[in-house]
């Protein structure tokens, strides 16, 4: 008689078990669940808060700062062909060993030589500043460009983390100038926006310009 009852009893006892053991993990499975949509939606909102940008209106010259290869002077060729710029300045960044013996082009030929295919004819397009080491000296090198000319405003597009340091060191460079500056910020092809912690670039992009941004404010 006992041996009965205990036999009736074990498949209960493992259904127990495994029913506690199968609700136990649904449980770790729907914190962790929410835990992820939480730090997404967090990391999302952090992005949203830094991310800068401006709008973009009819301007004088639209200006292709060194870096940015894959996005940079796109965008500066988009906004000529849209008749928005009747001029394009690419920044004349200083030539790699390579490019000096004749090896390759130099980042700022490879920038005009973008714009030529996409359908910008040479004579638009003009170099500015000279051997232009970081976006510091771009703007001062911009600056020295407009004050020459007359011009009442430039378009200086560039990725979406980079655009608060762009903006706030050509604002402090500009600053007392007429010239109206117009940042606009646009996704690179390799991250966008909303996932951007999901890929290894977006990561390193973010954290560099983080950095890059308290370098130039302490400066």
């Amino acid at each position: 008689m006992t041996n009965s009852s205990t036999s009736v009893d074990m498949p209960l006892r493992r259904r127990w078990v495994i029913g506690r053991f199968s609700a136990s993990m649904l449980a770790i499975v729907l914190l962790v669940a929410g835990a992820w949509v939480a730090w997404a939606s967090l990391l999302r909102g952090i992005a949203d808060v830094w991310i800068v940008s401006d709008a973009v209106t009819s301007a004088d010259v639209v200006a292709v700062l060194g870096g940015g290869l894959e996005v940079r002077p796109f965008l500066a060729a988009e906004f000529y062909k849209k008749g928005l710029v009747p001029r394009v300045l690419v920044s004349a960044v200083p030539e790699a060993e390579s490019s000096r013996i004749g090896g390759i082009p130099g980042h700022s030929e490879l920038n005009r030589m973008v714009l030529l295919k996409l359908g910008v004819p040479d004579a638009a397009i003009e170099m500015f500043g000279h051997g232009n080491k970081n976006t510091g000296d771009e703007a001062v090198a911009l600056r020295n460009w407009v004050d020459q000319r007359h011009v009442s405003r430039v378009i200086i597009p560039t990725e979406i983390f980079a655009a608060r340091r762009v903006r706030w060191i050509f604002d402090r460079e500009f600053a007392g100038s007429s010239v109206r500056l117009e940042i606009p910020s646009f996704e690179p092809p390799n991250y966008s926006r909303a996932e951007w912690w999901k890929n290894e670039a977006g990561m390193i992009a973010f954290q560099n310009e983080v950095l890059k941004y308290i370098y130039y404010r302490l400066k």
